[in-house]
């Protein structure tokens, strides 16, 4: 059974962040871990928490299952809201900074789990 985490309105562009969702998407999560806390980029600490986050939500629906074979099924990085803001410019004019946002969503998986479901697909074609 899977779990989801979300980060809302984090303050970073969803292009800077999605370099980052590219890199752990489909990878085991101790593999996702230790790229996240190894990368130089700013906004692998609030990623890396937030699938920390998707484990430990795993774990509660999930008692008593091993983690061993956990994986990052989903990932994804939308826009969030832009915060539009002057800058002065020369000759009395004024330049627009757009200060983004983004919104991540990670769900997490078995791999355990998805091979039952696709066993149980089968045999209902072949029923």
């Amino acid at each position: 059974m899977e779990a989801v985490a979300r980060l809302r309105n984090y303050p970073t562009s969803p292009r800077k962040m999605r370099l980052l969702a590219d890199l752990i998407r489909g990878m085991g999560v101790e593999n996702a871990v230790n790229t996240l806390k190894f990368s130089t980029k700013d906004p692998s600490i609030p990623m890396e928490k937030l699938l920390l986050s998707a484990v430990a939500n795993w774990k509660v629906k999930n008692e008593g299952a091993d983690i061993a074979d956990l994986y990052v099924k989903t990932i994804f990085v939308d826009g969030g809201r832009v915060l539009k803001r002057m800058r002065p410019a020369p000759q009395g004019r004024a330049y627009r900074v757009r200060k983004r946002s983004n919104h991540i969503t990670i769900i997490v998986d078995s791999r355990s789990a998805v091979t039952e479901n696709k066993q149980e697909e089968n045999a209902n074609i072949q029923a």
